[in-house]
């Protein structure tokens, strides 16, 4: 299992060792619903093999796709599965990275990966992440507004207060108690007096001021996303006199993380997010207006594709779950037609490798949040 990281991004379009095999199929994370994911992803497996054989021999197909043979046998692998999959693989690589949201089932054969399904998970539009913070126990969570994950800590993130002070942990906070339920409400019981009060609040800042460190150099600026604070109220004001994170948000769940489910906490941060979301995307969609309106802006894919190719696209607008079959500079066909060979490239796709590499920013939304109903847009830099 590989991490989806925009550093794990950059790597996949870097790739250019062809064929470039990628997969996509949606997954399942209860039984009996998942006992079809495997057989299911056979028969893309099969659909990359009839493609493969096009252009490369019986010999290569079957040294290209051996990974995947072995992936699908792997019954450990498919009793884990979270809502979607994703399989990028070519000469001497492969790379497997589990989804928290559903994809739609597709294989490409090119001379580059299919990279667009995964912009919407790196993204932060819609995409945030949550800290549960008490003393004895960190975690960390990644959600959108469909739902939230916990995700792997780095291990130099602490877990507890122990873990990160270790022999130089103050005695009574094994004494410190702290109650919260889901209405936030909390009593704080310290035994210990003076200096030893005093002490016990500084091995909290300094617990914190770990926590906050390693979780900014670990994940919040490898991804990016907005970052939310969820423990008890005490703690939150404890937390950001220390924090140089620039990506934790000024408002917090003031609830102890522990009292409440998933489910509870995902409603809880989304309702946090969602104003920031819907005022991002109403400035997207203005800033797209006003450039149209100043011939620095556009929705035809010609003109967009000769804009990439000179480097002048500033941000791109990419349909989430639409393709466009064609590759760029080769006649961009029909903007309408479904991206059904396997064989083929997506514009879509390809547009936003090339706006990627030439440091623009690549925004993949709903087309209900699309600025224009043509499957991409763009704001031109000059």
């Amino acid at each position: 299992m590989n991490s989806l990281t925009k550093q794990s991004l950059s790597e996949l379009r870097a790739f250019h060792n062809a064929p470039c095999l990628s997969l996509y199929q949606p997954t399942h994370r209860q039984h009996p619903a998942n006992q079809q994911d495997p057989i299911r992803f056979r028969g893309l497996v099969k659909e990359l093999r009839a493609s493969i054989l096009q252009a490369y021999s019986e010999a290569e197909a079957r040294s290209l796709l051996k990974p995947f043979d072995e992936l699908a046998d792997d019954q450990d692998f498919w009793n884990h599965a979270l809502d979607g999959l994703a399989v990028l693989a070519g000469p001497g690589f492969f790379r497997v990275y589990r989804l928290p949201r559903t994809v739609a089932a597709l294989v490409v054969v090119a001379d580059s990966f299919h990279v667009k399904p995964l912009w919407q998970f790196l993204q932060s539009v819609d995409r945030y992440q949550v800290l549960a913070l008490s003393l004895d126990k960190v975690r960390l969570f990644e959600g959108d507004r469909d739902g939230l994950e916990e995700v792997e800590l780095a291990t130099e993130v602490p877990r507890t207060i122990a873990d990160a002070l270790g022999s130089e942990l103050t005695e009574p906070h094994q004494t410190v108690a702290s109650y919260g339920g889901v209405g936030g409400g909390s009593n704080a019981m310290r035994h210990g007096h003076g200096g030893k009060a005093d002490e016990v609040d500084n091995d909290t800042e300094r617990f914190f001021r770990a926590v906050d460190r390693a979780l900014l150099e670990q994940h919040s600026r490898p991804g990016g996303l907005p970052l939310i604070l969820a423990g008890l109220p005490e703690h939150h004001q404890r937390f950001r006199d220390v924090s140089q994170n620039p990506f934790l948000l000024a408002e917090g769940i003031k609830t102890n993380p522990n009292a409440v489910t998933s489910e509870a906490l995902s409603a809880l941060a989304w309702k946090l997010v969602e104003p920031q979301y819907e005022a991002r995307l109403a400035a997207l969609k203005g800033s797209f207006e006003k450039a149209r309106a100043a011939g620095l802006g556009s929705d035809n894919l010609t003109q967009i594709a000769e804009a990439a190719e000179a480097g002048r696209v500033a941000t791109l607008f990419i349909e989430a779950d639409r393709q466009i079959a064609g590759r760029i500079g080769e006649g961009l066909g029909d903007s309408g037609a479904a991206l059904s060979d396997p064989r083929v490239n997506d514009v879509l796709n390809d547009l936003g490798d090339l706006v990627s590499n030439m440091g623009g920013e690549v925004v993949v939304l709903p087309k209900a949040s699309m600025p224009t109903g043509e499957g991409a847009a763009a704001i031109y830099r000059y």
